[in-house]
């Protein structure tokens, strides 16, 4: 019997390592949504995931007759199909700037953390990336200050974007100077300790804490 045929809840297919996944429990998790976790691992992928996603990738959600792939996609849907407590502000302009922040987070931090965690590369792209990302991660420190959340008075999902990427410092080998970045580690502290977090932590996860 297949995965899919034999579940009748909301099904994630996750790797419990990939930070994209992780973005995606942290919502479930926030929303208290009961969902089956599929852990997958990625060099040995259920044949039902190919059949749900024609790029045999995760995350992919299953909802009953609907499936969807990509992490951000799977998120919205996520805080529109299960609206409280809401993941995105009211209003057009805010909702504009969190998706603007969500895709620049996206296009300068995902990329490298992709490529530090391959491990795949000549030993001075790796260099260039992980010190890229740190310079970039400590440039945003000071809004910290302004306000409790990656600007907004709000949990919303771009810190559902941004905390696995924090989360993923030590194994990407990223050292924050505490200085210049006491803001910033006081918002880790705080989302690390979010009840939701803890519980959409995997075990591997866990362990990169370790």
């Amino acid at each position: 019997m297949s995965v899919v045929t034999k579940r009748s809840a909301m099904t994630l297919f996750s790797d419990p390592q990939d930070h994209y996944s992780h973005r995606v429990r942290m919502v479930l998790a926030e929303k208290g949504v009961t969902v089956d976790i599929v852990d997958v691992d990625p060099n040995n992928k259920p044949e039902d995931l190919a059949e749900l996603n024609p790029y045999n990738a995760v995350p992919t959600l299953l909802d009953r007759d609907l499936v969807l792939y990509e992490s951000v996609v799977i998120m919205e849907y996520l805080d529109e199909r299960f609206p409280h407590p809401p993941l995105l502000p009211v209003y057009p302009v805010t909702r504009a700037q969190s998706r603007l922040l969500i895709h620049r987070i996206e296009r300068d931090w995902c990329s490298k953390v992709d490529l530090l965690l391959a491990g795949k590369g000549r030993e001075a792209a790796l260099t260039k990336a992980r010190n890229e990302l740190r310079e970039g991660i400590v440039a945003v420190a000071p809004v910290f200050a302004e306000k409790p959340f990656f600007m907004n008075e709000e949990f919303t999902l771009v810190d559902c974007c941004f905390a696995p990427i924090l989360w993923r410092l030590k194994q990407l080998d990223i050292k924050l100077p505490e200085r210049s970045t006491k803001p910033l580690q006081k918002y880790m502290q705080s989302v690390f300790d979010r009840p939701a977090f803890r519980e959409s932590l995997s075990e591997a996860e866990l362990e990169m804490q370790e």
